[in-house]
């Protein structure tokens, strides 16, 4: 197979590939530089980037400067293409959506909630914005309440399946039949639901597919199927840019099938992570009674969540597994080494020109 560009805009990734964003530390400025050195779209996930003591006295200040210093220094890194993913259930995302665009980004890609309002938070109409969604009728909502409330489309749509790390747009009775809702079902009915929209706004609205996507010849699939690209996040973890903890890296390197689990988190989402001590202590609810004086998402009910998420996967990040929630797409058990990104995208491309 000929390898395609990823062209979103004005915005030409020779590789078809956008490097998932990946929570509390874990896509950072280096990550995001490789991928974009390497012909990618690299991604710096917005949350959490703050340190955690001085995020309890002025959190939104804490995070925004943060994301600049990661900003900045993936920029000074790299010239290639630049996003930053950003939930749509973080109290601050208007600050760190507004924040990335001051910044100079041009992509915003937004999920875990449909973002229907995002068009509103960006003034600049160059920026790239891209939602996620899980579905041909989430789609079809998001661009219909653009095309209404704002006059605007999506630049790109990134469809995440049932397969995928971390939050997931299912229900939890949709994951116990994942192959329901496999990209194969999926990626037609989203392809379907942007077509009218391209034609009313007279320009390509791409597919990004992401989600248990491994492979280069995973890639070759969605590609041939009418994907424009792929989001890939989970083989990204056990590289050498990637700047969580080596216990972080090995969690993955041990994990067996059967250890990537479903969990309740406090964003009111099943997420995907592995099991492990933490995890294990929260089942037997050994764990202490939850404080927080942060306030970073819209959606945690305090007086029932169980955990912060952020405290445990920051603690994950520095590599302390007894009190880490470790995130992982389904794939997680089939990465055996850590390699540079180059090494990893290189192979992916060697997959895909010989599909």
């Amino acid at each position: 197979m000929k390898i395609p560009a990823l062209d979103i805009g004005d915005i030409h990734a020779p590789f078809p590939l956008i490097q998932g964003g990946m929570g509390v530390r874990v896509s950072l400025a280096r990550l995001a530089a490789a991928v974009a050195n390497e012909g990618g779209i690299g991604t710096i996930a917005a949350v959490g980037l703050g340190d955690i003591e001085a995020s309890k006295t002025d959190f939104e200040t804490v995070s925004r400067n943060a994301l600049i210093h990661e900003i900045r220094r993936a920029k000074s890194m790299t010239n290639g293409p630049l996003a930053i993913n950003i939930l749509g259930v973080l109290s601050n995302a208007r600050d760190l959506i507004q924040t990335s665009v001051q910044e100079g980004i041009k992509i915003i890609v937004s999920g875990a909630s449909l973002p229907l309002k995002l068009p509103e938070m960006v003034d600049d109409a160059t920026v790239k914005l891209l939602p996620i969604i899980s579905s041909g009728r989430a789609a079809d909502l998001v661009l219909r309440t653009w095309d209404k409330r704002y006059a605007r489309t999506a630049d790109a749509v990134v469809l995440e399946g049932p397969l995928a790390g971390g939050h997931l747009g299912f229900s939890f009775e949709q994951l116990r039949e994942p192959e329901k809702y496999a990209l194969s079902i999926l990626l037609p009915e989203v392809l379907a639901a942007v077509n009218p929209f391209e034609e009313k706004y007279g320009r390509k609205i791409p597919v990004v597919a992401g989600g248990g996507v491994f492979t280069g010849t995973d890639i070759a699939r969605m590609l041939q199927a009418g994907a424009s690209g792929v989001q890939m996040a989970t083989r990204f973890v056990c590289t050498d840019e990637c700047e969580v903890a080596p216990e972080f890296k090995q969690a993955y390197l041990d994990s067996k099938e059967d250890d990537i689990v479903i969990i309740n988190s406090p964003v009111g989402l099943p997420g995907r992570a592995i099991h492990n001590q933490f995890l294990r202590n929260l089942e037997a609810d050994a764990l202490d009674r939850l404080k927080c004086p942060y306030r970073c998402l819209t959606t945690c009910n305090i007086a029932e969540a169980r955990y912060c998420i952020a405290q445990a996967l920051a603690s994950a990040y520095q590599g302390d597994m007894d009190k880490g929630l470790v995130f992982c797409g389904q794939n997680a058990f089939r990465v055996n080494e850590i390699v540079s990104v180059e090494k990893l995208i290189a192979e992916l491309r060697a997959e895909l020109e010989a599909y």
